[in-house]
């Protein structure tokens, strides 16, 4: 038999293969044991890495947080965010100025790959990352669900357009957030992320230097001195989103608009007489519900269109930033073809008959 006939006969089985085999290890549903019998220390490795690069910077629990809400409201919890490719990333899109954290991903992800190469995807270190990270300041932990795959690209446009801004008002927050399937409240817990880390002046000078009632004056006065009115002037400048507690996770950043000190105008928007001046005074004063509710809407955005399964990308797992294409090793011996697909330990073998 003409052995190039044989391999135009079972090359449509070789297509089934590969999207069969995409799916080994992936289930429909995110679950906590993902990796379990997998990669088993996955999770100690992410821990114990994002402890270490928060203990040398602070703020990095901040950038680690916001890395991961980035990612999903772009597409979905994906790692879109992660590529790095100069002419389609989402990194250097308007929304994204003053993102990181990268660094430390790309660290997490060699540690992970030492362990268990070609197993964790990039999402779920996100996903981990911001959970550990935000526990590594004092704030709630909660369950985070695995077994997210990778995009295989990234969505520019989509960064610029869904993602919040810090001039926006109540009702278009309101409105974003429900287009992620995120309520008003899970919208009020996630802001509070702002307790830790801190903004760029040109994201607040406008808020500052502007006329309105709905900022305390001597706080305002603050923030002139080391931001210039003048655009262009002092633009990186950096100040705390919390003014009292930058460092720590706790519910300062609500009394800070009771108090009409919010750095940024989507900040203080959140109590200005408006439907979610409530949920505000409720977190001001209580710690424990603020915890709880922030814990619970990181669940939920962490599971905005997650890809899995067979409907998952295929990211090169190697690498975070950069895609590879799935390498195929086949041979064949006589009427048996035996085939390998990078990632999987295992090899398939078709006969001819």
């Amino acid at each position: 038999m003409d052995p190039h006939y044989c391999l135009r006969t079972i090359y449509p089985f070789i297509i089934i293969l590969i999207i069969s085999l995409n799916s080994i290890g992936c289930k429909s549903q995110l679950s906590p044991t993902f990796y379990d019998t997998t990669c088993p220390n996955a999770l100690t490795i992410i821990r114990t890495s994002v402890r270490t690069a928060v203990s040398r910077q602070r703020r990095m629990a901040a950038l680690l947080i916001r890395l991961h809400f980035h990612d999903c409201f772009v597409q979905g919890c994906d790692a879109s965010i992660l590529l790095n490719d100069p002419i389609t990333t989402e990194r250097t899109t308007f929304s994204n100025v003053g993102v990181g954290g990268y660094e430390v991903i790309d660290a997490v992800k060699t540690a992970v790959e030492n362990i268990c190469p070609g197993v964790v995807s990039c999402a779920d270190i996100l996903a981990v990352a911001a959970r550990d990270a935000t526990v590594a300041v004092g704030g709630p932990s909660w369950s985070v669900g695995l077994g997210r795959r990778d995009s295989t690209a990234a969505f520019p446009d989509q960064a610029n357009s869904d993602l919040p801004r810090g001039d926006q008002d109540l009702q278009s927050l309101i409105s974003d957030f429900e287009a992620k399937g995120l309520t008003e409240r899970d919208m009020v817990a996630l802001s509070g992320a702002h307790t830790i880390g801190q903004s760029r002046c040109a994201a607040f000078r406008a808020r500052i230097h502007g006329n309105g009632s709905a900022i305390e004056a001597n706080f305002a006065t603050t923030r002139r001195r080391s931001c210039p009115f003048s655009r262009g002037e002092g633009d990186q400048i950096m100040a705390p989103l919390d003014l009292v507690t930058p460092n720590s996770f706790d519910n300062n950043y609500f009394r800070n608009l009771v108090q009409r000190r919010g750095l940024l105008h989507s900040d203080q928007v959140l109590f200005n007489g408006g439907s979610s001046d409530s949920i505000v005074l409720e977190y001001s004063n209580s710690p424990s519900r603020f915890a709880s509710d922030f814990a619970a809407a990181m669940v939920k955005m962490g599971e905005i269109e997650p890809r899995t399964g067979v409907d998952g990308g295929d990211k090169d797992y190697l690498q975070c930033r950069q895609l590879r294409k799935r390498k195929i090793q086949a041979y064949v011996i006589g009427r048996d073809m035996y085939i390998n697909f990078l990632g999987h330990d295992s090899w398939v073998t078709i006969t001819v008959s």
